[in-house]
Formats: C-alpha cells, sequence, structure tokens
C-alpha cells in the first residue's frame, strides 16, 4: 500500500463486508449495531468510529456470564469452529475465544508479516521457548513459521538448560520468547559458560511479544548483550484480537499495525476523541479479518504513542500507522503515588539501566490509605551494597520526584518466570 487512502479504502471493504456478515449471525453484535444505526452501507471509517460505541473487556466478560461459556460473540454456529485458545488473565479474568480454519488462518497470515519484517527466512531454524498452554500467541507464531516451510523447534516442557542444549543441537538461528524469558535464558547461558558451552548455539534474532520489554531501550540493550549481539525484534499481539504489530529491522522502536487485518484509534482517555500524531492514549481495534470471533472499537488498555512509519522504499511519507516506542505500558496496570502516575514500564526503564541488577519486584501498598510502593533488587553476586541502594533510588526520585525505597534481597530469592513476568505484588 503506498498511499493512506489505499490503506483506508481496504480497510472500510473490509469493514463493511464484516458488519453485514455480523448482522447475519453474531447475536453480541447484532444489537449494538441496530442500536448505534451502523450497517454495511457505513460510508467511512470516521462515521463508523462517531456512531458504533467501543467495546470493553467488561462487556465480554458479562456476556459470558450470562450465557457461559462462550457468550454470544460467536458468529458462526459453534460446530464450525476448531481451535480454542484462552487469554492470559494477567489483568483479569482469562476468558475463551473460538476460532475457524478461515479465522485461525487470517492470524497466521499477521504471523507471516512479523516474519517478514523480521527477514526470517526458510533459511533459518525458530526456537520457541513457550510452554505452549492455551495462549494463542503461541501457536500463531509455531503454525505460521511452519505453514511457510520454516524449521521450527517447540521447547516446550524443557528446563532452561535443556533448552540451550537444543537450540545448541538443532542450530537455532531465532529465538522465538516473552522479554523476561529471554532475560533469563541469557542469564542461564551465562551462568553455564557462555555460547561455547552449547555447541552450534548461534541465535542472531530474538523475537519478543507478551510483554512492553521488547521496546524498552534498557531492556533491549540487555538482552543484546547476553546473546552476543542477536537483533531484539518486538511484536505484539492479544489473544482477544489476535496479532497485531510487526518491527521492521530498518525501524527499530516503533511497532507498524498491520492494517489490512486491524483498523487502529488511539483515544484520549478523558474525551474519548482521537488524538493527533505525536500524542499518547489508548489502542483501540477493530478486528476486520476475523470474522468467527470479532471485536469491534475495543478498547484494549495498551498505552501508545500514535505515528505513522515513513517507509523509506517507497519515499511515502505518513504511509503505515505504527507504534512509536511500542506499547508504552497498560492504562489499567498505572498506579498513582501521592499524585504521580506511575506505569510499570517505566520503572522497568530505570532499574535496566543498572547492569548490577540481575532482577526485581515491586511491592505495591496502602498505608494510612496512602498507595506506597517499594522495590526489592536481586543483585549480580558481590554487587548487592548500600552503594547500589543509594543509586537507585537517587534514579526513582529523579524520574518521579518520590522516595522509592529500595531493599536488596538475597540471590534467587525471587521468582522466576518463563512466561509474562508478574514483578508487582500487592503487600
Amino acid at each position: 500500500m503506498e498511499h493512506r487512502a489505499e490503506i483506508e479504502k481496504l480497510q472500510l471493504q473490509r469493514l463493511q463486508e464484516l458488519i453485514k456478515e455480523l448482522r447475519q449471525g453474531n447475536r453480541f453484535y447484532q444489537k449494538k449495531l441496530k442500536e448505534a444505526g451502523v450497517n454495511e452501507r457505513v460510508s467511512s471509517l470516521e462515521v463508523f468510529s462517531k456512531k458504533m460505541p467501543f467495546t470493553t473487556k467488561m462487556d465480554v466478560v458479562w456476556d459470558r456470564e450470562e450465557v457461559p461459556p462462550y457468550g454470544t460473540n460467536l458468529t458462526y454456529p459453534l460446530d464450525q469452529y476448531s481451535r480454542l485458545c484462552q487469554s492470559s488473565g494477567t489483568t483479569s479474568t482469562p476468558l475463551a475465544w473460538n476460532d475457524t480454519k478461515e479465522s485461525w488462518s487470517v492470524m497466521l497470515d499477521c504471523w507471516d508479516e512479523v516474519y517478514r519484517a523480521a527477514e526470517v527466512t526458510k533459511e533459518d531454524v525458530i526456537f520457541f521457548a513457550f510452554s505452549f498452554g492455551p495462549f494463542l500467541g503461541f501457536w500463531t507464531a509455531f503454525e505460521s513459521a511452519t505453514r511457510a516451510g520454516i524449521r521450527s523447534i517447540p521447547g516446550g516442557g524443557m528446563s532452561s538448560v535443556g533448552r540451550l542444549q537444543a537450540m545448541g543441537m538443532h542450530r537455532a538461528t531465532v529465538l522465538c520468547c516473552t522479554p523476561t524469558y529471554a532475560l533469563r535464558l541469557g542469564e542461564v547461558l551465562a551462568a553455564e559458560g557462555g555460547v561455547e558451552k552449547f555447541e552450534g548455539l548461534s541465535i542472531n534474532k530474538v523475537i519478543v511479544a507478551g510483554e512492553p520489554g521488547g521496546s524498552i531501550p534498557q531492556v533491549r540493550e540487555r538482552l543484546e548483550k547476553l546473546w552476543n549481539g542477536a537483533r531484539v525484534i518486538d511484536h505484539h499481539g492479544m489473544t482477544e484480537v489476535g496479532p497485531v504489530s510487526y518491527e521492521r529491522l530498518d525501524c527499530p522502536m516503533e511497532l507498524c499495525i498491520i492494517e489490512e487485518a486491524y483498523y487502529a484509534e488511539v483515544i484520549d482517555r478523558e474525551t474519548l476523541n482521537e488524538v493527533k500524531e505525536g500524542e499518547k492514549g489508548e489502542l483501540v481495534l477493530t478486528t476486520l479479518r476475523r470474522t468467527a470471533c470479532p471485536l469491534l472499537r475495543f478498547r484494549t488498555g495498551d498505552f501508545v504513542k500514535k505515528g505513522y512509519f515513513l517507509d523509506e522504499h517507497n519515499k511515502k511519507p505518513r504511509n503505515i500507522m505504527c507504534l512509536e516506542g511500542g506499547v508504552l505500558g497498560r492504562v489499567d496496570e498505572m498506579v498513582v503515588i501521592r499524585g504521580v502516575n506511575i506505569y510499570p514500564t517505566a520503572i522497568e526503564r530505570i532499574i535496566r539501566n543498572f547492569p548490577e541488577v540481575m532482577d526485581y519486584q515491586v511491592i505495591h501498598t496502602i498505608q494510612d490509605s496512602m498507595d506506597e510502593l517499594e522495590i526489592a533488587i536481586e543483585a549480580v553476586e558481590g554487587k548487592g551494597d548500600d552503594a547500589l541502594k543509594g543509586k537507585i533510588e537517587l534514579a526513582l526520585s529523579n524520574a518521579f520526584t518520590l522516595r522509592i525505597p529500595i531493599k536488596l534481597v538475597e540471590p534467587d530469592s525471587l521468582p522466576k518466570f518463563d512466561f509474562k513476568a508478574h514483578r508487582w505484588v500487592k503487600g
């Protein structure tokens, strides 16, 4: 697509086709579309955004409670659905999502875009360091690669050392996992003696997803160091909507929306109006091709900065909508400490500036009706001292104009994760 007009024309066409399909068979959206006065003759994306109400996570939850276990957001009879995945439940109740063969194939097409942008080819071998549970991201990433003829190694049910051994044995060139586990696996690699210990280990790309860490400069820098200069490539998606974005090698730290599959908006949380380019807000998505279990104007909870990617090949500015700096955080994870808004990603950016820190945990407490934070730091052996503690406290104070106390804990005393990290706990 060379022009915004061409992209938006395709999006409108697919939106009209989607609405027509939903009006025929999707009970969840039949009523919503009728009440909003929206049908397949909607004249523009702008009109759709103006008339169609948002869909929230709680809308889906309440629908499931009224019609268990899958609710009414099924466009076709249940016997046409062949795949079931489940959201991770990081911020709320896990939800199951059903897909037909056709809607599943659409999501594999989206992962094709991730691999294309990352320049992963049939010459590569991808190692998937996932548990292969019900989370959608595992399966779509794996099946897209195998469908494309890329040699793919599943890493479920293995220890970290076992995964490193398997990567070496099968001469994997690409690692696919969460940022948290890529860090953990890299630390195990270093502790075991480095790449020399594992013959054949030659990872040159690390594709991460599932958490914002892949677009945090400090996390990327640490990952690249742990993996001997391997290129870190970010991607994001959600079980509720599917694989959403990709990162190009020539444009790091920007996640390009797969606009052929998603109509994306970024809204101001207060006014609910679309923000301008360069402004921050909440990402809202409409799934244009996943018709079997669609979401219209779904408030994702992702806090992002709206931008447009300049395609250097075609020299066309304002071409592809992107998220500058990736996903900046989750709006539902923000805490207010003495009037200061703090996102978990902001804390991580600061902590990861200190190579002496192996891991950390944020303890969120309420004292005298006031929210407070304390951070437990697990330092590299021999590096955990009052000087490190003071440096981190000063960095946090400079960033937030708050005193956030640091406590040093023993090595290996904090929990380790091979999927999404849960570093914020209630004290």
